[in-house]
């Protein structure tokens, strides 16, 4: 459960922080690849937030009620009782940020997806963007997800980066710079 709690952090800031870190080193470097990964991962985290945040209005799946020193608020369900087919169908009935899927995993993997089609020969940015999306969605599967909720998330995060890294590596002209 240590090796956990900053995934949570990471899961949170790096949707943020890393197209951010990507335009501004771009801008600065007048790196016009560098600019161009930093809009990439900026949409595919925000579509991953807007998709979840969606699916999440409409099921409002309930949490696990708990999980090492990780408690869920609002739960009011026995640890030893499955709620984890508790879904509360509905419009905003669970909320946007608990639930099916995991919007950390979601993002993760949106973005980790993302950057391999904009890098697809270069190991290093592969397997760390692999190892970060992974790290965060297994964290958040023992921590406050269900496992299913984890593996949603990376199918639908996945979706969502390859469609935007395509798109953004297609739309490079023939005479760019990259």
């Amino acid at each position: 459960m240590a090796l956990a709690r900053p995934a949570l952090g990471l899961g949170t800031l790096m949707p943020v922080l890393w197209p951010l870190g990507l335009l501004a080193a771009g801008l600065v470097w007048k790196n016009r690849r560098l600019i161009t990964s930093g809009w990439a991962l900026g949409q595919a985290a925000l579509l991953a937030y807007l998709v979840t945040s969606c699916y999440k209005a409409i099921t409002g799946r309930r949490p696990p009620p708990f999980h090492g020193d990780f408690r869920a608020p609002g739960m009011n369900v026995p640890a030893l009782m499955d709620s984890s087919h508790g879904f509360q169908f509905g419009f905003l009935k669970g909320g946007i940020f608990w639930g099916w899927p995991s919007g950390h995993t979601t993002v993760a993997f949106s973005m980790a997806v993302c950057l391999i089609m904009l890098y697809p020969k270069n190991k290093i940015v592969v397997l760390c963007a692999l190892l970060y999306a992974f790290y965060v969605g297994l964290a958040v599967s023992v921590t406050i997800h269900w496992a299913s909720e984890f593996v949603a998330g990376a199918l639908i995060g996945a979706v969502i980066g390859k469609t935007v890294g395509r798109s953004f590596r297609y739309s490079k002209s023939p005479n760019s710079e990259d």
